[in-house]
């Protein structure tokens, strides 16, 4: 399809980082299934999902405030990611580098919602 969600950088960025998320829970210990393990499972499916349903709208306000909720979802994620640190089920090295992952993310979202809003002026 032409012009979908899938096009998009900032779509295909936190797509890499669900699958990166989803592979690192599957290493978490058992008991943590429906504890942490679900948490950043179902925050890293958030921001995918937000910004194609705002994709969808064909608004540019509505299409913005479901890449704000993409982007919550992304700090929500860090926040995840730096208990799942602090209860040793990630390394600090591997840390870095999902953070950053989510960091690249969290960028490309905020570029886009400059776009955005820029198209919603009449500017872009």
């Amino acid at each position: 399809m032409k012009n979908s969600f899938e096009d998009l950088d900032v779509w295909k960025k936190c797509r890499e980082v669900r699958i990166a998320i989803w592979n690192l829970c599957k290493h978490f210990p058992e008991e943590e299934n429906f504890r942490l393990s679900d948490q950043m499972i179902r925050a890293s499916r958030s921001p995918c999902a937000n910004i194609a349903e705002g994709h969808g709208r064909y608004h540019f306000q509505e299409n913005i405030q479901y890449c704000r909720q993409a982007r919550g979802s992304l700090y929500e994620l860090i926040d995840h990611l730096t208990v799942a640190k602090e209860c040793e089920f990630v390394e600090k090295k591997k840390y870095k580098k999902f953070y950053k992952n989510i960091e690249s993310a969290i960028k490309l979202t905020n570029g886009y919602i400059r776009y955005l809003k820029k198209r919603r002026d009449g500017s872009g």
